[in-house]
Formats: C-alpha cells, structure tokens, sequence
C-alpha cells in the first residue's frame, strides 16, 4: 500500500509539472526550414495598392508594416490564421532576372492573394492551390528581382517577427458587439486565439471574425480590459488592464508583446 501511494505521488507530482510546461513555453520562438515558392508583385512603386487586406489591418503605413509586406497565396494564408506572420524570401535559381548575391527580404503576410481558376497554375493562376505563392509588394520584390521578370522562384522561412513597441489592440464596434484587431505581434507574429477580461468577468474566448479581428458580444463597457493573445507557437502574453475603466471604441491600447 506505501509503495501503490508512493507511485501515485510521483504520477501526480508529473502531471502538474506537465500542466506547467504546457502552459508555459520558455524561450522565443524560432521560425522554420527553407521551401520553395513562387513570387510576383502587386500595388504599384509605392505599394498604395497593398492598403487593405484581408487581414484586416487598414492603413499599412500607420500600422507600421510599411512596404515589407505580402499577400499569400490559399496554401500559405491558412484561412486568414497566417495573417501577421512574417517570411525571409530570396530569389532563387533564375540568375537572368534574380539580383546578384541573392539578398534577403522580410516580409510581413498582410493579404491574400485569391485563386484565378480561369488560368492554369503554371501561366497566371500562380496562387491556385496547392501552390504556395507570395505576391508582394513591389518596392520588394524589386528588391531582389528585376522588374521585367514578372515572376520568379524564390526561396523561404518563416521567421521571428522584430516590431517595434508592444501588441496593439483597436477596439471597435458598439455596446453588445466588440471587435479587437491585433497588430504589431512580435514572434510567431501570427494570433490563433484572444481571449479578454474585463474587471466584472472572467476570461472569455474571442472568436475570429475575419483576418485578425476577433469579436466578442458581452457588454465590455464600463470595464477596465485585459487580453491574452495565444501565437501559433502556443506561446502566450497577458496584457493587464491596459483599456481603463473609460475606453471608447475606436481607441488602441498597446500591451505586452513576446520576447525575440
């Protein structure tokens, strides 16, 4: 009976260890291998064409994304769940229209580039599935191509994301609807679940609305704010209290980012 209560302690005592390790992850995050794709361009020199998206993050400029910017292609874009995650490109194995030294770009994935099933995949339908394809913003792509080129092989990694500043959380919509883009995540870059807090209620999830724009229909008002972001290493930041008990839609509050 010792021995049979002994073995149960150690049973025990491991579960909440395995608890702990699950919910905490040490360490940052450290991107992935190199794979091949393809590349094009879209939105003109000043890539004023690239605003938008259906990430959801409006002003690319304001949000600090700038030109260092993609959309990708269904294979890449995961359903929207892509959106914020950023890439290394280089042109690759196309030595008429690459750059010599083959320079890297970083991208951050900001839209998606929609299937064109009128054309084959190989000549025009470059972003039908399964092909995975960026097409980016043309101050890059011009960056390690020639302009003439059009298309070009390239490879690429997923990569840390390096923002400046902490994770940017707008809040809009009205009393029984709540809807929080995420921006400026640094790390994976890419957010697979919110969840919120207010002073009067526990944690409740968020649900994804389009792109990264999470929406919550509990009357918030009135409550100082707390959010926990969830990136797709399952790595996890809390941000507390960072809306105080007066927030109005249409405010951004910057909370605690992830560690590079």
């Amino acid at each position: 009976m010792k021995m049979l209560g002994l073995v149960l302690c150690i049973l025990t005592i491991l579960a909440d260890f395995t608890t702990i390790t699950e919910a905490r992850i040490p360490g940052v995050y450290n991107g992935g291998g190199w794979e091949t794709a393809h590349a094009t361009f879209y939105g003109g020199s000043d890539a004023s064409g690239t605003m938008g998206g259906a990430c959801g993050y409006g002003n690319l400029y304001s949000q600090g994304y700038g030109v260092n910017t993609a959309a990708l292609s269904t294979a890449l874009f995961n359903n929207g769940y892509s959106c914020g995650a950023c890439f290394e490109l280089k042109c690759a194995s196309d030595p008429r229209w690459c750059h010599s030294g083959s320079p890297s770009i970083f991208v951050t994935a900001t839209n998606f580039c929609p299937p064109n099933f009128a054309q084959p995949s190989d000549n025009g339908g470059w972003c039908n599935p399964p092909r995975p394809h960026f097409d980016l913003a043309m101050p890059m792509f011009l960056k390690i191509a020639e302009y003439r080129a059009g298309i070009v092989p390239v490879s690429f990694r997923r990569v840390p994301c390096r923002k400046i500043g902490g994770i940017r959380f707008t809040i809009n919509g009205f009393r029984y609807f709540n809807l929080v883009l995420v921006t400026n995540v640094a790390g994976a870059g890419n957010i697979v679940r919110l969840s919120v807090k207010g002073t009067r209620t526990s944690w409740m999830s968020m649900s994804r609305n389009w792109g990264q724009n999470w929406q919550s229909n509990s009357v918030l008002v009135g409550q100082a704010l707390s959010f926990r972001v969830t990136s797709s290493d399952r790595r996890s930041s809390t941000s507390w209290n960072i809306a105080p008990a007066h927030w109005q839609f249409g405010q951004t509050f910057i909370g605690k980012n992830f560690r590079v």
